[in-house]
């Protein structure tokens, strides 16, 4: 990502009245582009509808066939769409005895190649992201520090009782629905919000506190350091 992209989004950051409170760490509008952001709080309610609608049906496509179907019919309702529309133009300008040429002459035109530069960029943005991972990866499951490997181990032990209940095209479904969902209630629910977030937030310090304190010295001297 380039200095002046970093720039705008932390200005765009900055800006938000969410990013003052608690709920930013949880949900970040900066990870996301700025039209995702307008799509996910429904600034425009037709276009906001329109994509969490196609989502919702992809979803419950996905989770009624398996993907190898889904993608067939998607491709071939597309086909059998540009197909007909083809057909019919050929046949208008028949009867019309008009030149216009092929329909999509203006699409087949252009240029959807990717730019070497653009490329690049969203690589060189990844490989900051995956390597960004893999150190913390490394860093929980050597056990450099024993509290944060023991979270990852809690957390892992509720995912499975998580996956037991739900599978994966399920969880998707959810948290599409979440991501629609959630900046619009925030937004008008902010205060409550933010202030059951400081007493839970309150509430898991202090306990990881107490843990910390019951935990042998050697464990605890190295935490602090």
């Amino acid at each position: 990502m380039t200095a002046a992209t970093t720039a705008s989004y932390a200005t765009f950051t900055c800006s938000s009245e969410i990013s003052n409170s608690p709920f930013f760490r949880v949900y970040n509008p900066s990870l996301f582009l700025p039209a995702v952001n307008d799509l996910i709080h429904w600034r425009d309610p037709k276009k906001s509808g329109v994509v969490f609608g196609v989502s919702m049906l992809l979803l419950l496509s996905l989770a009624a066939f398996s993907v190898i179907s889904v993608v067939s019919y998607l491709l071939l309702a597309l086909l059998c769409v540009t197909i007909t529309f083809r057909i019919y133009k050929s046949v208008v300008q028949a009867v019309q005895k008009s030149g216009e040429g092929h329909p999509f002459k203006c699409m087949i035109d252009k240029d959807v190649s990717i730019p070497p530069e653009t490329f690049r960029k969203h690589v060189d943005c990844s490989l900051t992201y995956i390597n960004r991972a893999l150190k913390q990866m490394s860093r929980l499951f050597l056990v450099e520090d024993l509290i944060d490997s023991l979270k990852l181990a809690v957390a892992m032990w509720l995912f499975t009782y998580v996956g037991a209940v739900f599978n994966g095209i399920t969880i998707l479904i959810l948290a599409d629905i979440l991501l629609f969902a959630t900046p619009p209630i925030y937004e008008k629910n902010k205060t409550q919000i933010d202030q059951f977030i400081d007493v839970v937030r309150t509430q898991v310090n202090t306990t990881i506190a107490k843990l910390q304190e019951k935990l042998p010295g050697a464990v605890k001297r190295s935490k602090t350091e």
